[in-house]
């Protein structure tokens, strides 16, 4: 059975409990490189054509305006042979309650059929907010499993919850 981690995650200025920080590596993508080394899954990084802004300001901006047009960014690089895996581990920060749009695109740009989607979403404390009920729309043939909510701050720290979660699934 071969698994696949597929993140979105985004450097430049985040939000930390209530501050901001520049960080060179995105939260969730820290996450995905332990889920990698815990699982020994493939990775793939979603990363739209044209990214957003490393200021967290106009970042917010241009994530509010794609949410309120429903705009659907353009992937930089698409996913080969997305049929050979069963397994997809999805993983991305909260967005607007839900995924990042770049995420929509992707899950509509392959067809995920009979795969099992695990979704892990890092925020700073909303939760999986609607994403996995969009993931469930969005991929009706595919069996969705209940997410993990990670804090981003502490995603450096996320080993030992990824391992207690991936012992449950």
């Amino acid at each position: 059975m071969a698994e696949l981690i597929a993140y979105y995650s985004r450097k430049g200025q985040n939000y930390f409990g209530g501050n901001i920080k520049t960080v060179e590596k995105g939260n969730t993508e820290t996450v995905a490189e332990i889920l990698q080394e815990l699982t020994g899954a493939d990775i793939f990084q979603i990363k739209q054509l044209v990214e957003y802004s490393d200021d967290y300001s106009k970042c917010a901006e241009e994530v509010k305006y794609d949410f309120e047009n429903n705009v659907r960014p353009e992937l930089d690089e698409y996913l080969q042979e997305a049929d050979k895996y069963d397994t997809i581990y999805l993983a991305y920060p909260s967005y607007c309650g839900t995924m990042p749009m770049v995420v929509f695109t992707f899950l509509e740009e392959f067809d995920f059929s009979g795969k099992i989607i695990r979704p892990i979403c890092t925020n700073e404390g909303s939760g999986m907010g609607k994403s996995e009920e969009d993931i469930k729309r969005l991929c009706p043939d595919s069996e969705v499993k209940k997410g993990l909510s990670i804090i981003g701050s502490e995603a450096s720290d996320s080993k030992m919850k990824l391992e207690e979660w991936l012992k449950k699934v």
